[in-house]
């Protein structure tokens, strides 16, 4: 069997697999997750492990899990990520009623995507064929979401990072891991499959504003009102905007979590969560210290305290162009050129810009859904592609990287540099970051 059989084979195992996946995919979507509590959906990856016979490890990063499927030589481990969490998105209509969480952010269909690489490549056999390993990976924690309760468990000690592929950095589940990559959700996208560029990073923020109680109606004068200490350093935040560089695509966002108890109190205890995002650290970080003047600024004005935690949030992703190309070969050869694609710069962000600073990795895009990413709107109108034609992007590209004793992934993996060569002055640089 050549190289365009097996891929072939591959793809064909994959559409026999097609009713049980697209399946699995609605019933993640169906039952949404947040972030480090996605006990339910590492349970349904679980048995889909054991059904596939493979060895796993699970409980990483709390919720996370990985699954080895060893080639015929083990000389690289290509690592294809799935996500187990949802975003926050009260107003979708397939919303937990409970915790707000909802398959906005596409998910579910990266998980699926990652199972069903895995179930192809078995089925086939292909791993009989190839010089490498495929490790599936059920990842926790992507979206960034509930700040202050996740940096109560960061403070509790369960956890290092907010975001679940950090975690994962520190606990050392890469190590045995040469490279990794990821399919995510395109938006009303032009194409059916495609490439994803750089994206943005941040550092996150939880901010506190401390006042003084008091009777709102009876005795405002004797109350120091936090709220309206933490609308004036917003507005400082704003004014600080014709400031930022165009070339570092700066996106600042706060929102309020809590504005006071009683309307009747002057409000005392006021709570913000806040990225600061941007294409380079530098500029990233310059702008963090411009939005902590302003917020300290509205604490002043009014006699109010204020305490702002730094978070470590996500590095600036880089693109690795040898690698880009196997998955965007693979894009064309399964949807044609027509329906494929490239994307260039994105303004959001995902942890697996920090694994791009560590290791080579690939990002690819699949269409299928119509309306904005983490809204209201999202529907999934074509599951073959949402969920079957990234299964089959994923499995193909696997294919190429790992045959004839895994030449090309081995030249990608011995051409790429790293930003840091090891954890250490990985977590080093973070701490550096956050720095007040």
């Amino acid at each position: 069997m050549d190289r365009q059989q097996l891929k072939r084979a591959v793809v064909d195992a994959i559409d026999r697999r097609g009713r049980e996946l697209i399946s699995f995919g609605e019933d993640i979507f169906a039952h949404p997750e947040l972030g480090y509590k996605e006990h339910r959906t590492a349970a349904k990856v679980e048995e889909k492990f054991r059904a596939m016979g493979i060895s796993y490890q699970s409980g990483i990063g709390i919720t996370g899990l990985k699954g080895r499927l060893p080639g015929k030589e083990s000389r690289v481990s290509f690592g294809i990520m799935g996500e187990l969490d949802s975003v926050l998105c009260p107003a979708h209509p397939h919303a937990d009623p409970a915790t707000g969480a909802a398959h906005a952010c596409g998910h579910n269909g990266m998980l699926t995507a990652m199972l069903g690489a895995g179930m192809g490549l078995v089925d086939a056999g292909a791993m009989d064929h190839l010089g490498g390993d495929v490790v599936l990976i059920g990842m926790p924690a992507e979206e960034y979401v509930e700040i202050e309760y996740r940096n109560g468990l960061r403070q509790a000690g369960k956890i290092q990072f907010l975001g679940g592929k950090q975690q994962w950095i520190v606990e050392g589940a890469f190590a045995d891991i040469d490279m990794v990559s990821m399919i995510h959700m395109a938006s009303d996208a032009p194409f059916r499959l495609g490439v994803a560029g750089t994206s943005n990073g941040f550092i996150g923020k939880f901010i506190r504003y401390s006042g003084r109680e008091a009777h709102s109606g009876a005795a405002p004068h004797a109350g120091v009102n936090a709220l309206n200490a933490a609308m004036l350093g917003l507005m400082g935040v704003h004014a600080q905007r014709e400031t930022l560089r165009d070339d570092d695509s700066i996106r600042i966002h706060p929102i309020i979590t809590k504005g006071g108890d009683l309307v009747n109190i002057v409000p005392a205890d006021v709570r913000l969560e806040a990225y600061v995002r941007g294409r380079r650290v530098e500029g990233i970080v310059d702008a963090s210290h411009k939005v902590d003047r302003a917020l300290k600024a509205g604490a002043m004005a009014l006699g109010a305290d204020v305490e702002i935690t730094n978070l470590p949030g996500y590095l600036p992703r880089t693109a690795d162009a040898a690698f880009d190309s196997v998955y965007q070969a693979n894009c064309e050869w399964l949807v044609g050129a027509a329906d494929s694609g490239r994307h260039g710069h994105g303004t959001a962000s995902n942890d697996i810009g920090d694994l791009s600073h560590l290791m080579p990795t690939a990002g690819a895009l699949m269409g299928g859904v119509t309306g904005q990413g983490h809204s209201k709107d999202v529907r999934i109108v074509d599951p073959e592609t949402f969920y079957l034609a990234a299964a089959k992007l994923h499995a193909c590209t696997a294919i190429d990287l790992l045959w004839g004793g895994a030449e090309t992934a081995r030249s990608i993996v011995d051409n790429y540099r790293p930003v840091y060569p090891d954890v250490a002055s990985y977590l080093a640089a973070w701490a550096d970051l956050i720095k007040a």
